[in-house]
């Protein structure tokens, strides 16, 4: 594989803004992603630092929910299979039935809120395409002809 990194000791450090301004945000626009080499453990923004530390926390929180009580009916099986008193079911169908979607419910909103803290943290607006708008009179009808 090509080693892309091309950092030597006389570069100046520059402080990134999570890549949504300036030159570095521009080079990450203008990256071919298919045919660069992208490491997904070592990020190169802060931003992508950051959110990829959200995905891990929820994805940890995820297998916890999903596997635990499994590990646990294997680990005391007496406990886990016992009935609970007011709705009468065993305990590890419980969990696995209502908790793990339940708590895939929360991690969903857990990391749409995350998601928006960090876009507020790199100033990052989602309100405006991020692409390059025409004017009015430039746009085109469905079916490819000009819009009247």
């Amino acid at each position: 594989m090509p080693d892309n990194n091309s950092h030597n000791s006389t570069d100046k450090q520059i402080e990134t803004d999570g890549g949504v301004a300036g030159q570095p945000g521009q080079s990450h626009r203008n990256t071919d992603y298919l045919s660069a080499e992208i490491n997904l453990l070592n990020p190169s923004t802060p931003f992508m630092r950051d959110h990829l530390r959200v995905i891990w926390t929820g994805f940890i929180a995820w297998a916890i929910l999903v596997f635990g009580p499994v590990f646990a009916t294997i680990a005391a099986p007496e406990t886990m299979t016992s009935q609970i008193p007011v709705i009468e079911f065993p305990l590890h169908y419980f969990l696995v039935a209502f908790c793990a979607p339940s708590g895939a419910l929360i991690l969903s909103a857990w990391y749409a809120r995350k998601r928006d803290q960090l876009d507020a943290k790199y100033g990052i607006d989602h309100s405006e395409p991020t692409g390059t708008a025409g004017s009015a009179e430039d746009a085109t009808a469905t079916d490819g002809g000009v819009d009247q």
